[in-house]
């Protein structure tokens, strides 16, 4: 099973890079990376699917249905300890994206009822997060939390510096048992500092029907379709991934890797 997917040239929408549930083999989330230039924009018209669009960089004007949200965005790089902007679609609603300066747009997307209201999703109400000890410590901005209203999605920023560990001690959140894991597949998208670094991530089960570990560069994506997943970043290349996470119930519980969960209990 080949779970990384390569960036390519802009398409004539601007895409870079797409996950869809067709193509991952799953059944929620969508992922789809646009890079836009200045005057240029990207839109989709109203579906059976909600939306998160994340101004990973860059400045946009977004319009919602008849609404639009002017000069939304700001941040050079991911690596900014900035909140990046964000709007929430509900399903049902079309949406437009066009780019003031240069602009990096991740499009998010699961299943929806169509029946919440499309919002600005304020920086104020992204919490940051330590997580971690020592080489384990990463830092964690939530973007579309359990706490905040959707249909489906979960998105999330992290930021592991050089030489540390993140999804780590390995966890896994594929099985629905109630009050102790959930099932969600996730897509992790990354970026690198430097960028012609790399990082590395492994895949896999239990019982090791998925033993999958992935050399990820700057822009790739690794799908998780179910396992463990922790991601390990060399000395002198800072990683960002965005995650995206969806499934039939919309909360994050998981479960640490047995073998490895007394790193938690010590941490």
């Amino acid at each position: 099973m080949t779970l990384l997917v390569r960036p390519h040239a802009p398409d004539a929408a601007g895409t870079v890079l797409e996950v869809t549930p067709q193509s991952a083999g799953w059944d929620h989330v969508g992922f789809r990376v646009v890079n836009l230039a200045a005057g240029q924009s990207a839109g989709e018209a109203a579906g059976e699917r909600e939306a998160c669009l994340v101004v990973l960089t860059g400045r946009a004007d977004i319009t919602v249905g008849d609404e639009t949200h002017r000069g939304l965005g700001g941040r050079a790089s991911v690596f900014e300890d900035a909140a990046p902007a964000a709007v929430y679609v509900p399903a049902g609603q079309g949406w437009s994206v066009a780019a003031v300066g240069a602009v990096e747009l991740a499009v998010c997307s699961a299943p929806g009822s169509g029946k919440g209201a499309a919002r600005v999703i304020e920086p104020a109400k992204m919490s940051r997060e330590v997580r971690g000890a020592g080489t384990n410590t990463r830092y964690v901005r939530h973007i579309l939390p359990e706490t905040e209203p959707a249909d489906s999605l979960l998105v999330v920023e992290v930021i592991t510096p050089g030489g540390h560990w993140s999804s780590y001690p390995p966890h896994k959140h594929d099985t629905a048992t109630a009050g102790e894991e959930t099932a969600l597949e996730e897509t992790y998208y990354h970026r690198l500092s430097p960028p012609q670094g790399f990082a590395f991530q492994r895949v896999y089960t239990d019982d090791r029907s998925l033993d999958e570990t992935v050399c990820v560069q700057d822009g790739d994506v690794v799908m998780v379709p179910r396992g463990y997943h922790p991601v390990g970043a060399p000395h002198g290349y800072d990683l960002y991934y965005l995650n995206v996470m969806a499934g039939p119930t919309r909360q994050w519980i998981f479960r640490n890797d047995p073998a490895h969960d007394w790193i938690a209990r010590k941490t």
